[in-house]
């Protein structure tokens, strides 16, 4: 039964995951809408990611030729370790965290240019580093980190698909067995198969020590790297804010300069405005009383030819 497209499933797994959820019942919705009910309950089957698991996604979507270098250093360092070759063991292992830690800045590089992605102090690069570990020890997670579709993050004690195989000196002749079934050799062998198991005991725990002390201190240095960057990323945050808050006083203070000199310009229109209209104050106030003037010399020219009429039609 055919699944979903291959572009929708790398769509869905790169999309960071607080948008996964809507993304994937808008495509629901639209294969209901086609007539593909099978096609919508495989699509609502899909699985959100966490943000550790995202990020890994991210990776073996976008740059899955890195991945495929990963599952070749992983089958190395498998053989190196069922072989048990110390040297090539050691090489592979120092070669690991190379790479480990050039995948996880190349898993930083993607975030960033993702929309929608946290920022890259709260990006959980420890898990991704801890989930790239166990598929390089683990075939199973490395198959899931391949496909794209990684739904949490994983982790892994220490590396090599089993535990190693106790071991005992075999003579000449002899048959190997395993340890826990001794065989009929005389006392003297015994005694030196013994001697020789004691001592490659000793030398496993000592292996094993040191391995514990290696996973506690990579533990250690992943969780200072994790603080390092979290610090880093909150100091580029808090410098970029501090120029942002810079840059805007910068503006409000230019913006406040232009105001102040506009209002010195409109202080002195308004003092100009002020003498006109007082000076035309006055210049009306002579002009009503001039017309109040005339206005009684034509009212007395009229009153003085209104007397003369009559004395004028007397003589006539």
């Amino acid at each position: 039964m055919p699944g979903p497209s291959r572009e929708l499933v790398h769509r869905l797994y790169t999309t960071p995951p607080d948008r996964f959820v809507a993304i994937r019942d808008e495509a629901v919705a639209e294969a209901r809408r086609s007539g593909d009910p099978r096609g919508a309950r495989e699509i609502a089957r899909l699985r959100r990611p966490t943000v550790a698991a995202w990020l890994v996604n991210l990776l073996a979507i976008r740059r899955p030729e890195l991945v495929a270098d990963l599952a070749q250093l992983a089958e190395a360092l498998r053989a190196a370790q069922r072989d048990l070759r110390g040297p090539r063991l050691r090489e592979l292992s120092a070669q690991r965290r190379a790479v480990v830690a050039a995948l996880v800045a190349e898993v930083r590089k993607l975030a960033a240019g993702t929309e929608g992605a946290p920022s890259a102090g709260k990006l959980p690069l420890a898990e991704v580093e801890a989930t790239l570990n166990a598929a390089l020890a683990d075939t199973d997670v490395a198959e899931q980190v391949r496909t794209g579709r990684l739904l949490r993050a994983a982790s892994y004690a220490g590396f090599g698909e089993v535990p190693r195989p106790q071991l005992r000196l075999v003579t000449d002749g002899e048959e190997p067995e395993p340890a826990s079934r001794p065989g009929p050799a005389g006392p003297r062998r015994d005694g030196t198969d013994r001697a020789a198991l004691r001592a490659e005991q000793a030398q496993r725990a000592q292996r094993e020590e040191r391995a514990r002390r290696r996973r506690a201190l990579e533990k250690e240095l992943a969780k200072a790297r994790t603080d390092q960057e979290r610090a880093e990323a909150e100091l580029a945050d808090a410098t970029a804010a501090e120029r942002d808050g810079a840059a805007l006083l910068d503006e409000v203070e230019a913006e406040l300069a232009e105001l102040e000199r506009r209002r010195a310009v409109a202080e002195q229109d308004l003092s100009r405005a002020r003498l006109a209209r007082r000076g035309a104050e006055r210049t009306v106030t002579a002009a009503r009383r001039r017309a109040g003037e005339v206005e009684a010399a034509v009212e007395a020219l009229d009153a003085e030819e209104g007397d003369a009429e009559p004395a004028g039609g007397a003589a006539d």
